[in-house]
């Protein structure tokens, strides 16, 4: 039996996958991720108490177009390193528009205010906690993502990892603006980055071991 006669047989018994499983996938495993970090927010934080009168101001939309901007690109590189014929993503660079984008908005907001003020618009009230808690509040997004993970066929399993904890730091800050009352872009950029940040090294580091088939 040579290799093709192989292949035939192996594949003959095989059925039919439907054209999005992988991304049935990977939502679901959000999904159940999301509760979990949702009841999290709602049982040890709280929800803003103002959340209906901040909808309507600038600063709650500014940091979810931010953050799930940021998820909504991780997602698609998490789909993409999912399979085992994963091409190389040069569309990544796209990531960086609203880094740059918030960034500008950080330069019109110092530009506006004394510079005495911008210490305090930098620390905000919760600048030592922030971003710990948006990188434990993806735990439960990370794991989930590592269910999906279980029956699907990643090869570049460190990127996967990355793109994965990407997906669940980016995900948890957006939930997190549900509890969070900062205002200024500067504290947005700096500390939800970092506990975004945070998300992505763990995945890279254990997502050789736990993505492993």
């Amino acid at each position: 039996m040579n290799t093709d006669q192989l292949i035939d047989r192996l594949s003959q018994s095989v059925p039919p996958v439907p054209r999005h499983a992988v991304r049935w996938r990977l939502l679901i495993g959000l999904l159940f991720g999301s509760i979990v970090t949702v009841a999290m927010i709602a049982s040890g934080l709280g929800f803003r108490p103002d959340l209906s009168l901040a909808m309507h101001g600038f600063s709650f939309w500014m940091k979810w177009a931010y953050t799930g901007s940021l998820s909504l690109c991780a997602i698609a590189a998490t789909v993409q390193l999912s399979r085992p014929d994963a091409r190389p993503m040069h569309w990544l660079w796209v990531m960086a528009v609203p880094v740059i984008g918030l960034a500008a908005i950080c330069g019109v907001e110092l530009a506006r205010a004394p510079v005495a003020q911008w210490l305090p618009m930098w620390l905000g009230h919760s600048w030592d906690v922030c971003s710990s808690i948006v990188f434990l509040l993806s735990l439960p997004i990370f794991g989930g993502l590592l269910w999906s993970f279980r029956r699907l066929a990643p090869t570049r399993l460190r990127a996967a990892g990355a793109t994965a904890g990407l997906t669940a730091g980016a995900w948890s800050a957006t939930l997190y603006c549900l509890h969070c009352p900062e205002v200024t872009a500067i504290f947005v950029l700096t500390w939800y980055t970092l506990g975004i940040a945070l998300a992505a090294l763990l995945g890279a580091l254990i997502g050789p071991r736990l993505l492993r088939w």
